[in-house]
């Protein structure tokens, strides 16, 4: 017998579940892994690393025994190395640089980070300690990758830290918008713990703007750290987007990691509009909830989406559609719910400033797909508002800071993180966050310190 709409079920009910894909290294693939590094000098693989992470160290440290110093050699460099041994790009970062790739095959560096990083997590190790306390007070707004990162930089040189984060929980993006089949929220909440064992204030639940306002922060603390990231996903602008079944993607994983999963797409057919990595995360998802069709619609090609390419062959083999050069029209409803989608074809122009061919419709080519969901993924807004708040000089929402110090045009505010990052200024990975976060943290300690940050 069918259950009623908006019941639920157990995962176990479920085609798929969203326990994690891939389990890990075991002890002795570790050690025989770790046993095929070259240990190189002067290693591509740390050029490569956002973060500067000594890699050949940290694999050493595994092949000895030493999982503690492994552990803590990573996240000495990354204060969320243990997240992004599962979410980073390792293909495209250090062991895309591995010099096995000329030979064999690439050292699995970011396996060999999980391993060392997941034994610290079930051994309940406490890495760091603060350092002593220099009298400065600092503020952090957000308390995502490169928010935690600068908190736990701060409380190890002597900073009196202070996150304030508007979820019931820190951690940004990698507790709320990473699906927990690639990065559980486990993991997530250990680095939390971390910069918490620091010292590290972290109110949460509190939204700055509303709860207290920028100026408050800015008469009381001696520095401020601006990391809000992004905001929601931003309207399609087309008609039928308020009907019963429109989703907006970061809400839409979000309550897949916080609420009792639902069987609302159970048997649906589903299309994401988008292709960047959260697109397909809402793909993903939909297959594991059940959907009987999930495809991605993408106004430009293949070659211009800006989801991973591990991401994009993953939803491949979890039997995701790609439906290229085709923009959504206006969204069809009955009795207030989604039954179709108009689509239209398009062709790419001449390129657009971020570098992109830009995508022109094709005049005729409309045509209609049969669907019960619609997931929208075409990136997110900004927190402008907040922005002026705090008197500082922008772009579009994009905070202009001095490239070196991460400074902003208020002398008493520093930003990193998504915040900062606009078309063209690289990739917004959560490893960059977590080195901007590293280095806002000892730029602000350059100020009232002459030493040099080891």
């Amino acid at each position: 017998m069918p259950k009623e709409k908006g019941s639920h079920i157990s995962l176990l009910d479920l085609p798929k579940n969203f326990e994690e894909v891939h389990p890990g290294l075991s002890k002795q693939e570790a050690i025989e892994e770790a046993n095929r590094c070259l240990y190189c000098y002067d290693a591509p693989c740390i050029k490569a690393c956002p973060t500067d992470i000594d890699i050949p160290t940290f694999i050493k440290k595994i092949a000895s025994g030493n999982l503690l110093g492994s552990a803590t050699t990573i996240m000495t460099s990354n204060p969320i190395g243990a997240s992004c041994a599962r979410v980073c790009p390792t293909e495209e970062l250090c062991e895309g640089a591995c010099v096995l790739n000329h030979s064999t095959k690439p050292i699995m560096i970011g396996n060999l980070q999980r391993y060392a990083t997941d034994w610290a997590i079930q051994n309940q190790r406490v890495l760091f300690k603060a350092g002593e306390t220099n009298g400065k007070r600092v503020a952090v707004i957000g308390g995502g990758p490169s928010g935690l990162s600068a908190a736990r930089e701060l409380a190890r040189l002597g900073f009196t830290t202070t996150i304030f984060e508007a979820e019931e929980r820190a951690g940004g993006l990698n507790t709320y918008g990473i699906v927990s089949f690639r990065l559980p929220q486990a993991i997530s909440f250990w680095e939390v713990e971390q910069v918490k064992s620091l010292n590290v204030e972290i109110r949460t639940n509190t939204r700055v703007g509303k709860d207290i306002s920028a100026q408050e922060i800015l008469d009381s603390y001696d520095f401020v750290v601006f990391a809000v990231g992004m905001a929601h996903v931003p309207a399609l602008a087309i008609l039928g987007e308020d009907l019963d079944g429109v989703y907006d993607a970061i809400q839409f994983v979000k309550d897949t990691k916080t609420k009792e999963i639902s069987q609302d797409l159970l048997g649906k057919n589903v299309v994401v509009i988008g292709a960047g990595n959260t697109a397909i995360d809402g793909a993903t998802c939909s297959v594991r909830l059940g959907a009987k069709n999930v495809k991605i619609l993408y106004r430009r090609t293949q070659e211009e989406m800006s989801a991973y390419d591990f991401e994009y062959e993953f939803a491949k083999q979890d039997g995701v559609e790609f439906r290229w050069l085709t923009a959504p029209k206006r969204i069809i409803g009955e009795n207030g719910e989604v039954k179709s989608i108009e689509c239209i074809k398009m062709e790419l122009g001449d390129p657009d400033q971020d570098g992109r061919r830009r995508p022109i419709p094709v005049e005729g080519s409309e045509f209609i797909l049969e669907v019960d969901a619609v997931i929208k993924a075409i990136g997110q807004t900004r927190h402008q508002d907040l922005i002026e708040q705090f008197g500082l000089e922008h772009q579009g929402g994009v905070v202009k800071v001095h490239q070196d110090t991460y400074q902003t045009s208020h002398p008493k505010v520093f930003a990193c993180g998504d915040v900062v990052f606009g078309k063209g200024k690289g990739d917004a990975m959560v490893v960059t966050a977590a080195q901007q976060g590293k280095l806002t943290a000892h730029a602000i300690h350059k100020l009232i310190s002459p030493v040099t940050i080891q």
